[in-house]
Order: structure tokens, then sequence, then C-alpha cells
């Protein structure tokens, strides 16, 4: 009988960084943090290596920060997502309320750049006289 080693395609943390825009301090601080859904895996000279599902997860973890979902609320979502399918009701929760903070967010962005535009269009007005 004979074992089939599947092989899987894995990225430094240079790499990783490169594809994500994420510094390797981040990658780091991420794994430290427990933000990681899986553990990283290390090759035998102790380097990190990371899947493409990793990689996956440092986008989404990304997109999350980008938005202002602070770092308790992503551990929160990963920590659910560890636990598996039965904690999909609390993840979606989870996402949706920050999805509500997002919404209100962009309100108020899109509120102040009409006041940039009514302004930058007076000051075209006044000096276009």
């Amino acid at each position: 009988m004979t074992i089939l080693e599947t092989s899987v395609e894995t990225y430094s943390i240079s790499d990783v960084a490169a594809a994500t825009g994420v510094a390797t301090t981040a990658l780091r601080y991420y794994e430290q943090a427990g933000l990681m859904r899986n553990p990283v895996d290390r090759a035998s000279s102790s380097h990190r290596r990371y899947t493409e599902a990793d990689v996956r997860w440092v986008t989404f973890v990304t997109k999350l920060r980008s938005t202002g979902m602070p770092i308790r609320d992503i551990r929160r979502y990963t920590d659910l997502a560890r636990q598996g399918d039965g904690t999909t009701a609390a993840r979606l929760q989870l996402l949706r309320a920050h999805r509500e903070r997002v919404l209100e967010q962009l309100a108020e962005s899109t509120a102040a750049l009409a006041a940039i535009d009514f302004k930058i269009d007076s000051y075209e007005r006044f000096t276009t006289r």
C-alpha cells in the first residue's frame, strides 16, 4: 500500500505581504493576537508558510479592519469561525451589526463629501468671475 502525499502550495510571509498589502509586522501581529483562523504552518527552518486559505483569511481580516471593526470583534469572529458551523448565526449577527456601523460611516462620509463639493463649487464660481 502506497500513501500518496498531497502537496499544498505555501507562501512565505513576504509573499503574503506583497499579495495582500499587509506588512510582515502586521501579519505577525495577526498571528500573535489570535486573528488567524488556523495556526500558520512552519517550515523546518521555522519560517512561516501560509496556505491559500490563510491568504484569503488575511484579506478578509484586512477588509474588516479597513472598515473599522475593532480587534476584539475580529478576534470574537475568528474564535467563532474556529468553532465551526454551529456558530454561523452568531457570526452572521456580528457581521450584520458591523455592516450597520459601516453604512452609518458611509452616510456620514457622503454628507461630508457633499459639503466639500458645495464649498469647491462656491470657490470655483467665485474665482471664475
